[in-house]
Parts: structure tokens; C-alpha cells; sequence
């Protein structure tokens, strides 16, 4: 990877639908030059896919949290795993830090954010869930 590479990259999180034209002449390159980068950019897993950033209230979820997970050392791997394929979760990860797990949470209400809160706790080898509601996104 390069200088040109690492631009790429910046341009295509700002904008993934950015014309490969306007692309390359941000890059200053042709567009096959552009397209051929972004191929290997793509056979290399630099980037894994191509994705759109929604607004949660917008589509009536009025509830959005970041929640922490803490569990029996054990049972982070199966635990991420078992909270990826619940409806309500937008993003898993493991983590170091304050919690071993963090997800992020859409609900469509307070109520439901609670019960989904709870369903999280009642989960084999769960310790401790720590909910923080946020209120804006910034970036």
C-alpha cells in the first residue's frame, strides 16, 4: 500500500458511491488506475464490503446503546458470536479495556432496550452488562 492507496481508502469512507473519475482526479490518476487499486485493495480484504450509514431514528429506532460485556473468560469467543446474530445488534467487537465485548444496540423504544438489556444478562457465562445510551452521533 501507498500514499495513493491510503487516499483511496480515505475517499471511499467518506463517500463508497464516489465516481471512479472523481477518484482519480482527487488521486491524480486515470480511473482504470483507480479501479484496478480498489481490486486489489478488495482481493487483499483492505476492504471487506461496501456499506451505507443509517440514521436509527429515522427509521424508528429510538433507542440506541453502546453496551459493555463482560464474561467468564471462557465464554468471550462464543458469547461475540451468539450477540452477532441477534437482530438487535448492529456491531460487535472484542475488546480489551473496561469491557471484553462491546456492542452496539438499536431498539425501537426505551422499554425495549431494557428487555434486550436484560436478555443480554440472562446469557450463559454473562458477569456484568453495562448499557450507555447515545444521544448523538458525531462522526
Amino acid at each position: 500500500m501507498d500514499e495513493k492507496d491510503i487516499t483511496i481508502l480515505r475517499l471511499l469512507i467518506e463517500n463508497a458511491r464516489l465516481p471512479l473519475t472523481k477518484i482519480a482526479e482527487k488521486v491524480g490518476i486515470t480511473d482504470v488506475a483507480v479501479k484496478k487499486r480498489i481490486k486489489k485493495l478488495e482481493k487483499d480484504g483492505i476492504i471487506k464490503k461496501y456499506t451505507i450509514v443509517v440514521e436509527p431514528k429515522k427509521v424508528g429506532y429510538n433507542g440506541v446503546a453502546l453496551v459493555g460485556v463482560d464474561t467468564e473468560p471462557d465464554k468471550v469467543l462464543s458469547t461475540a458470536n451468539e450477540l452477532s446474530k441477534k437482530e438487535y445488534t448492529t456491531s460487535v467487537f472484542i475488546t480489551t479495556g473496561d469491557h471484553m465485548i462491546m456492542v452496539e444496540i438499536w431498539a425501537k423504544s426505551a422499554e425495549e432496550l431494557m428487555n434486550i438489556i436484560e436478555d443480554i444478562g440472562k446469557m450463559e457465562g454473562v458477569k456484568k452488562v453495562c448499557p450507555a445510551i447515545v444521544l448523538d452521533r458525531v462522526k
